[in-house]
């Protein structure tokens, strides 16, 4: 695939404090792309850095061919970005607040009106475009954020936490949306989350700490090195249990009223199941998560 964001050896400083340190990594186009990391990692200041908000201390970025720092306003001109902090006039309507926006790229006249059509279309927020902003539900507003980044036709849609805060029937049909433009549209989605289960969906992650990358891959490829699956099994017996894993020396934990063992993966618990069977009243296998794979890597709840 075609590489649409190309950062290579980023550096950036806040005085004497380096917040990026030689970070490098690609993203291909038409994607969904998820730059995970704790707060503090120097995951906001590389964004920032990518939208052209800061210019780099050292290192190359390229957006869609065009080199940060000497074609910023083309790099401007294919990313569109739905960032926590909402940037409508709560008292317009949203068609209003389209109009508007539409109106700062440059859009006039009939360009205008099919540019917002267009984008309330994507976003799904034809229903309310007549509603003042203010006065719509979180998961509305989200859809009007991206309808407002959509306005000039991006190549590139940077999602920062897009669903933070919200019900999970709304979280799904906000990724119904992006799923629609990727399909559709062949847009390229970068993604910042606080919900791993939202990382599982990821073409490749990115995960950053400490202002250096540490590990990166497919959630297929991370979850393998470095989450286990795990079988819990509650047992008639819990001294027989424990007895017959102790002779076999294979690790567990009692957990509340069950047992818990590890593994790379679940081939490995098929003949712990068959020869606890007499003696097993219930058991559930559960995998390996990108929490665990996040937890494992930098050691932190990615909410501290």
């Amino acid at each position: 695939m075609e590489k649409i964001i190309e950062v290579s050896h980023l550096q950036k400083y806040y005085k004497d404090v380096q917040a990026v340190k030689d970070v490098s990594f690609f993203v291909e186009q038409g994607g969904l792309f998820a730059f995970l990391g704790p707060n503090g990692a120097g995951k906001s200041t590389t964004i920032n850095t990518i939208c052209t908000f800061l210019q780099p201390d050292g290192g190359t970025v390229v957006v869609n061919g065009h080199l940060l720092g000497r074609e910023d306003e083309k790099i401007r001109r294919d990313i569109g970005t739905v960032f926590q902090e909402n940037l409508l006039d709560g008292l317009l309507t949203v068609r209003e607040n389209l109009m508007l926006r539409g109106g700062l790229y440059g859009l006039k006249g009939k360009e205008l009106v099919s540019a917002v059509e267009k984008a309330e279309k994507w976003s799904d927020v034809e229903d309310f475009s007549d509603r003042p902003y203010e006065r719509l539900s979180g998961g509305q507003r989200r859809r009007c954020d991206i309808a407002r980044a959509l306005l000039h036709t991006p190549r590139i849609l940077f999602l920062d936490e897009p669903t933070t805060g919200l019900d999970p029937q709304t979280r799904q049909s906000i990724w119904n949306t992006v799923k629609r433009l990727q399909e559709q549209e062949g847009m390229t989605v970068f993604l910042t989350t606080h919900y791993m289960e939202e990382a599982e969906n990821a073409d490749y992650v990115v995960v950053i700490d400490d202002g250096k990358i540490v590990a990166k891959g497919t959630p297929f490829s991370l979850k393998e090195t470095y989450a286990s699956d795990r079988l819990k099994i509650k047992c008639i017996h819990r001294e027989q249990a424990v007895r017959f894993l102790a002779e076999r020396k294979i690790p567990f934990r009692e957990i509340a009223d069950y047992m818990e063992i590890a593994g790379k993966s679940t081939k490995e618990f098929i003949p712990v199941l068959w020869e606890m069977k007499d003696i097993i009243l219930d058991y559930m296998v559960e995998k390996g998560s990108m929490n665990d794979v996040f937890l494992n890597i930098t050691g932190k709840e990615i909410r501290e």
